[in-house]
């Protein structure tokens, strides 16, 4: 397909994790070689091969090759519809497709960066935990480290929820506001969703709700580990992920290389769901961002190489 005179190459596979499940999978290929990879992590209830499309092309038509896959209960993948049992499941897939993306002899030299919005950015920072040098860099998109207060329920009702998620972890039950209405500003973005049948749509269910309190939970009592380089963006007006927990991260994350990027009047869905112009600035700055990680070189790759060359030194040395 053609995007403003580039010529984009979109295509989807499907891919069977460690639990046999049928995971949807896309790509979107510049027509010239690519400056680096993004892999993208969609938010709660989202998919990647719509709702983070205009995300994609936009990096792509900068020259990065961008990947993308529904996590299990999600758009076109296996699994019921906005249902996961365990959060780390997740994490684990998105660690096993990404590496083995990365680890291909056409892409083993390149720059790889993570871009995730709302829990996608959860889902960074978890896979950051897992594998903490194997990434140039991410771009944090509102990232749930924390719920919103206004959406959270209140602490009895979250114990009774606890309890119930253990025998009825599938059931919609948990009292929340509308999740489209708060997050997306862009009233035509909104329909656009609620038409999208690969977006889920009813309330949360209850062992879902717990995985994404207890993830949200740990990654905010966690953020000193956070040591990759990153872009933080948020919305001031966000009431789904909490602005405040971004101004956290940024002060306590022991990264030395990282950037906060705060927008008055602004909502949660910054990828997607705001007004055209607000997209356009908001993309200005993550394209910035990665154009001067891309031309300071590939540290990563210098710091293997080094360890690589003293590792044979050490060896030759321990031969005589």
């Amino acid at each position: 397909m053609a995007n403003n005179g580039a010529t984009v190459t979109y295509e989807e596979e499907y891919i069977t994790n460690s639990r046999g499940l049928k995971l949807f999978t896309c790509k979107w290929l510049p027509e010239s070689e690519p400056k680096a990879l993004v892999f993208l992590c969609h938010g709660y209830a989202m998919d990647c091969s719509i709702s983070m499309r205009g995300a994609a092309l936009r990096l792509v038509k900068e020259g990065y090759a961008v990947y993308g896959m529904d996590y299990e209960g999600h758009g076109k993948s296996s699994g019921l519809q906005g249902f996961f049992s365990n959060f780390d499941d997740l994490v684990t897939d998105c660690v096993d497709y990404f590496t083995s993306i990365c680890e291909t002899k056409e892409n083993s030299k390149k720059l790889r960066f993570l871009l995730g919005e709302s829990m996608g950015g959860a889902m960074i920072l978890r896979i950051h935990k897992k594998k903490p040098t194997f990434w140039d860099g991410a771009v944090l998109i509102a990232p749930m480290c924390k719920i919103a207060d206004d959406l959270k329920p209140n602490q009895m009702m979250v114990s009774v929820l606890t309890q119930l998620a253990r025998v009825i972890p599938s059931w919609r039950i948990i009292p929340t506001q509308d999740i489209i209405d708060a997050a997306f500003r862009d009233p035509e973005v909104r329909k656009e969703i609620r038409a999208n049948p690969y977006c889920y749509k009813g309330r949360p269910r209850l062992q879902t709700g717990y995985q994404l309190m207890m993830t949200s939970m740990d990654i905010e009592e966690n953020l000193a580990e956070v040591s990759l380089p990153f872009l933080v963006v948020h919305g001031e007006d966000d009431k789904v992920t909490d602005p405040a927990v971004s101004k956290l991260l940024y002060e306590t994350a022991s990264s030395t290389d990282k950037t906060i990027k705060l927008y008055p009047g602004m909502w949660h869905s910054l990828s997607y769901g705001e007004f055209a112009e607000n997209i356009d600035t908001v993309f200005t700055d993550i394209i910035t961002w990665l154009t001067e990680k891309v031309s300071s070189g590939n540290a990563r790759l210098e710091k293997e190489a080094k360890f690589a060359n003293d590792a044979l030194e050490t060896k030759n040395f321990s031969n005589k």
